[in-house]
């Protein structure tokens, strides 16, 4: 009855709330307000002494100036302080005036009382003067981290600051210290060195790093002598303060060792600076620190890929110029070397990914790249140049140097006979070679006797493995390392010298035990016969023939010999050991790498004979035993034949090349068989014509009917059919009659070279509308040819077919070394432009090339812009190899890319991967081998009545062997054939078969049969009455 509603309690509880909450927004709002008010009045208390101490600042300095009065030490403490008190951003300036007065106050003569420094001696201010000076200087240093040394403005300010840091931070320079002072001196230092120790807390090398790589990193440094004197010589005083402690050698190496070729800048502008180096001997120091491993490896971690590199080139150009130390300390220094290289080559990636930065040195790069050494990079990149240069070489390889190579002395090389080198028997070569080499050395196999754990072979192998690691981690600048390792003509042989005494037995046996342990040792040894080989390889690729075989340069020709029977042994034993199948990482790359300098030297030797016969075979490898492991698609047998087929014999590698064919022509149904038949493709020729016809019913035939049947018909000029017996010979005499209009020079789609008159595309072959598409046409005949066994007495030059094998993309290809193929005459007159001793300048070259094409004289440029550019002793090299690539490349690109596409339309590249560049041309023209006349009689086949033992066939093989001599026999063997060189399997493979057919003629019809005999070229008929 006297109940409350519910409602009305609800707005009750709810007004009640509401008024809290109301008086608590009251009272927080005037809290606020009261905070405002605190923190504004706070605010402009502040801003009233701030600007009371700026201008009691402000009015010290300017009666200062006045010279009104004069400044005391104590005065500027008191005035420092109140400055310190309030610096921020815009009092720069009254912090720079402090700093002179200071500096000022640390000049006066004779007044104790006036040296800043003084009040380190009060016994009441010298805690207080401790801390301002070291705040003092570390806004020095914070300050000189902002500032750029190319601006003129910042470079006086720098002087001023880093004045600062060396005037505190070394007691040299104070008159407190002067006469009776000396005693003061110790206590003095220690401050000092409390001084520094602070700055090093709060990161006083950071400082100076950023300071020196503003000012050194890039082309021209913008520090100047006194500069550059003082920073560094800021940053050796804690090091030296400290007795040259783990911990201060660290941030040196990481802080000042890694700026960017500041021993190169310290060399040139500070000898002073280099002297200190020396008379610390800081390089000893260095060296010893990194050659524990885990310390190596912090430092690499601190500084990643890019400042590592700058530290490895300073250290190397440091030993470089210390070179009793690096002679002394020479074990530690490539152990440490080695290790910052290989810290780096964890990093290096061989392509470009999300996670790689291009590095101009280092390549893809797989940590983070700082561009802003970028600029400094040439730089650093000299600096490392020094450890392939001949100084360092010498020093590090020492051991092997020292031995010496003579046997006896040395006798004059006998007289040089006029004719050409090329047309030299291989043993008259054999023996100018050992007449002229074998007086002077006496290398010719791996003898052994030498331990491998030696302390001389392991220092030998720690070398080598260093400039390994470098050849594979500095990426860019590889070509440049291996041309170092070569500059002195007699390390390599002596290396070589040197690897034939290790172990027992010497070379071989060692190396292949190596490869089947996982040592440290092993893995030594290996690198050092790798880098023999990439250094030997870059050797003998750069040098051309004259270098070779006349002057043997670094290596004599028997030396040449041995190496390459070892090297073809271990890559046979690599592969068919079954090492390669497995090989990964160290394996795989040392394969490489005595493989290609195997080729090289195998491709040297196919060019221009050094090697006796059968030298490259091997004679414990049945090629029947590896006919069947190919069958079975073994592994090692198709290694093999991919890598090293030049040790199976010429003629069983043309019968695998036969039998590939055979079952591709069985895969594609083009061999007749029980069941089936071929598609035959039959065209009709006019011989007026021939050429036309042909192209035009050929070219555009499928690829599979090329490779098919074609029968031809020939034609006269009005339709008529010619009388003729095919038996695939027709289309024999087609396709060699088309073969030899091509290549007629007087069509001009191929020119003849000069001296052996060999063919190669002619560069003015334009003059023919469709040229393009008729060498491509030619590529399918000559692909046909060979296709079907036809063999044509087409003789090509050598670099042309080197480029058809596709040997000009390898690596390892040079231009000039096939250069006298195609004119041997130019070839000397560029080569002695090589060897000219004078200034090329005064010969007034340029790098362009001017040739009579059809009257009018045109001006070829190498390069952009090169009829400008004259040809210097710098560029020289690069002239050479520009012409010879122009001649034989540019100038038949577009030619040879035709010819090419046509020809492996039909002949898979493949498949002639397995022959050299003479293979090939013998594959196409058959053997240039003597006619064996059994091998024919034995291959004959015969129709309409002759046998054998006919007295007509017996009196033919008679007069063929007694009254033909051989150049009448292969005059024969073109008349029946068209081609003057029997097939390279024999006659059995003779397409079609040689017959003899009796044909019955009356007395008129002789002379008109037999202009129809040679309807089948491959067909002798012999007309009888």
């Amino acid at each position: 009855m006297f109940g409350v509603p519910q409602s009305s309690k609800s707005e009750f509880l709810d007004k009640a709330r509401q008024a809290r909450e109301e008086r608590k927004g009251h009272k927080e709002k005037e809290k606020a307000a009261t905070q405002i008010q605190a923190l504004i009045r706070r605010f402009l208390c502040r801003c009233r002494l701030q600007k009371q101490l700026r201008k009691e600042v402000d009015d010290y300095f300017q009666t200062s100036e006045t010279g009104a009065t004069k400044r005391n030490a104590l005065s500027i403490f008191k005035i420092a302080r109140k400055l310190l008190f309030i610096y921020c951003q815009e009092d720069k300036m009254r912090f720079e005036k402090l700093c002179r007065a200071i500096l000022a106050s640390m000049e006066v003569e004779n007044e104790p009382k006036v040296w800043y420094v003084s009040l380190a001696l009060s016994k009441d201010l010298t805690i207080p003067w401790l801390k301002q000076i070291k705040d003092v200087l570390w806004i020095c240093c914070q300050l000189l981290k902002k500032l750029k040394p190319d601006i003129l403005q910042d470079g006086k300010l720098i002087t001023l600051h880093l004045t600062m840091l060396v005037t505190f931070t070394d007691t040299s320079t104070w008159r407190i210290v002067r006469g009776k002072g000396e005693a003061l001196r110790p206590a003095l230092t220690r401050i000092c060195e409390n001084i520094m120790g602070h700055l090093n807390q709060k990161g006083f090398y950071s400082m100076l790093q950023i300071l020196l790589t503003n000012g050194l990193a890039r082309s021209k440094p913008s520090l100047s002598k006194g500069t550059l004197t003082a920073i560094f010589t800021l940053s050796l005083r804690p090091v030296i303060a400290a007795h040259f402690s783990e911990n201060l050698l660290r941030s040196f190496l990481i802080h000042i060792m890694s700026v960017p070729a500041i021993v190169s800048h310290l060399n040139v502008l500070t000898p002073e600076c280099m002297a200190s180096i020396q008379s610390h001997d800081l390089l000893r120091k260095f060296i010893l620190f990194l050659s524990r491993e885990e310390q190596c490896l912090d430092i690499c971690v601190c500084l990643e890929g890019s400042h590592t590199l700058c530290l490895l080139g300073n250290l190397i150009y440091l030993g470089y110029l210390n070179e009793k130390v690096l002679e002394e300390e020479a074990n530690h220094f490539v152990k440490d070397l080695t290790d910052m290289l290989s810290y780096c080559q964890r990093y290096v990636s061989q392509k470009k990914s999300n996670l790689t930065h291009w590095h101009p040195v280092l390549g893809w790069f797989s940590q983070t790249v700082d561009y802003g050494l970028n600029e400094s990079m040439p730089l650093v990149t000299k600096q490392l140049q020094y450890l392939w240069g001949v100084s360092v070489i010498l020093t590090l390889f020492s051991d092997v140097l020292s031995k010496k190579l003579e046997s006896q002395e040395p006798t004059p090389p006998p007289p040089q006979p006029s004719t050409s080198q090329n047309n030299l028997p291989v043993k008259s070569l054999f023996k100018r070679a050992f007449q002229k080499s074998a007086s002077v050395r006496n290398i010719l196999k791996p003898v052994g006797g030498k331990r491998v754990d030696s302390a001389e072979v392991q220092k030998v192998c720690s070398i080598c493995v260093l400039y390994q690691t470098a050849l594979s981690t500095l990426t860019q600048i590889r070509l440049q390392i291996l041309t170092g390792l070569t500059h002195l003509d007699d390390l390599l042989p002596k290396l070589w010298a040197f690897i034939c005494e290790l172990g027992p037995q010497g070379g071989l046996k060692l190396f292949m035990d190596c490869l089947n342990n996982d040592t440290e040792e092993s893995k030594q040894l290996l690198a050092m016969l790798m880098l023999f080989c990439d250094c030997s390889r870059h050797l003998i690729t750069i040098l051309d023939d004259i270098e070779v075989y006349e002057e043997q340069t670094s290596f004599k020709i028997e030396e040449l010999l041995t190496i390459s029977s070892f090297l073809n042994t271990f890559v046979y034993k690599m592969i068919w050991d079954g090492i390669l199948e497995n090989a990964k990482g160290e394996k795989l790359e040392l394969f490489h790498s005595v493989h290609g300098w195997l080729m090289v030297l195998y491709e040297r030797d196919c060019r221009r004979r050094f090697t006796p016969d059968d030298h490259w075979l091997r004679k414990d490898l049945k090629p029947s035993l590896l006919f069947q492991e190919l069958e079975k698609g073994k592994k090692r047998a198709q290694l093999l034949l991919q890598y090293i087929p030049h040790v199976i014999p010429h003629k069983n590698r043309v019968l695998l090349f036969r039998n590939i064919v055979t079952k591709e022509k069985e895969s594609l149904g083009l061999i007749e068989t029980s069941s089936a038949s071929p598609h035959v493709t039959h065209i009709t020729i006019r011989r007026s014509r021939m050429l036309e016809d042909g192209y035009d019913q050929l070219r555009r035939l499928p690829v599979n009917s090329i490779k098919g049947v074609i029968r031809v018909k020939f034609v006269n000029d009005l339709g008529v059919d010619e009388a003729g017996i095919d038996q695939d010979g027709v289309f024999k005499e087609f396709l060699e009659e088309i073969i030899k209009k091509v290549f007629n020079p007087a069509l001009n789609l191929f020119k003849t070279t000069s001296g052996d008159e060999r063919l190669y595309p002619s560069p003015t072959s334009y003059i023919h509308e469709n040229h393009l598409q008729l060498f491509e046409f030619v590529g399918k005949m000559l692909g046909k040819a060979v296709y079907e066994g036809i063999v044509v007495d087409v003789p090509f030059a050598s670099f042309f077919l080197s480029q058809v094998l596709g040997h000009h993309h390898s690596t390892f290809y040079s231009s000039i070394d096939e250069l006298p193929s195609l004119d041997s005459e130019f070839y000397k007159n560029l080569t002695s432009i090589k060897r000219y001793d004078g200034d090329v300048g005064d010969l007034g070259l340029t790098l362009s090339y001017d040739e009579d094409v059809m009257g009018q004289l045109v001006c070829h440029e190498l390069i952009p812009g090169g009829k400008t550019i004259p040809v210097t002793n710098e560029n020289k090299i690069s002239y050479i190899h520009l012409m010879a690539h122009f001649r034989m490349h540019t100038q038949i690109k577009e030619q040879t890319a035709a010819f090419i596409r046509g020809f492996r339309c039909i002949i898979n590249p493949e498949w002639l991967h397995m022959f050299s560049t003479p293979e090939v041309q013998r594959l196409v023209s058959g053997d240039n081998a003597e006619i064996d006349l059994d091998d024919l009689k034995k291959h004959t086949v015969y129709y309409g009545g002759f046998h054998s033992s006919h007295r007509v066939i017996i009196w033919l093989w008679d007069i063929l062997s007694s009254d033909f001599n051989a150049e009448e026999r292969a005059m024969f063997l073109k008349f029946v054939t068209s081609c003057s060189r029997p097939p390279l399997l024999g006659f059995a493979y003779l397409k079609p078969p040689f017959s003899i057919r009796c044909v019955e003629v009356s007395d008129d019809q002789v002379r008109s049969r037999h202009l129809n005999a040679q309807t089948d070229l491959n067909e002798k008929c012999l007309l009888l009455n």
